[in-house]
């Protein structure tokens, strides 16, 4: 079955720091556009970060020197490290991207979504 799983999500105080992982299985495919996307009580959803196979990377602005995003494709994996948590980084932490399963079609997927909370 094909999946999107996140992990790493926590309660942290302002200034801390946290990786987020978001882990691919199902998918033969893993070489287009995965971001990090993120949406707080009462807000529309937002993109906060997104990374191409080759490595082009762009950011939400308020997160740029702050936050971190990498892949691994080999393991199929992307990352978020989270350094200087603020109290406005609180929200769930969304995962997406095109996969391809045994129809061999690409579709966009989502995960489950990992809640994040700096409070102190």
């Amino acid at each position: 079955q094909v999946q999107l799983v996140e992990s790493g999500g926590g309660l942290v105080q302002p200034g801390g720091s946290l990786r987020l992982s978001c882990a691919a299985s199902g998918t033969i495919w893993f070489s287009g556009i995965v971001a990090w996307y993120r949406q707080a009580p009462g807000e529309e959803r937002e993109l906060v970060a997104r990374i191409s196979r080759g490595g082009t990377i762009e950011y939400k602005d308020s997160v740029k020197g702050r936050l971190t995003i990498s892949r691994d494709n080999v393991e199929k994996t992307v990352y978020l490290q989270m350094n200087s948590l603020k109290p406005e980084d609180t929200a769930v932490y969304y995962c997406n991207a095109d996969l391809m399963g045994v129809s061999r079609l690409l579709r966009n997927y989502w995960g489950q979504g990992t809640q994040v909370t700096v409070s102190s």
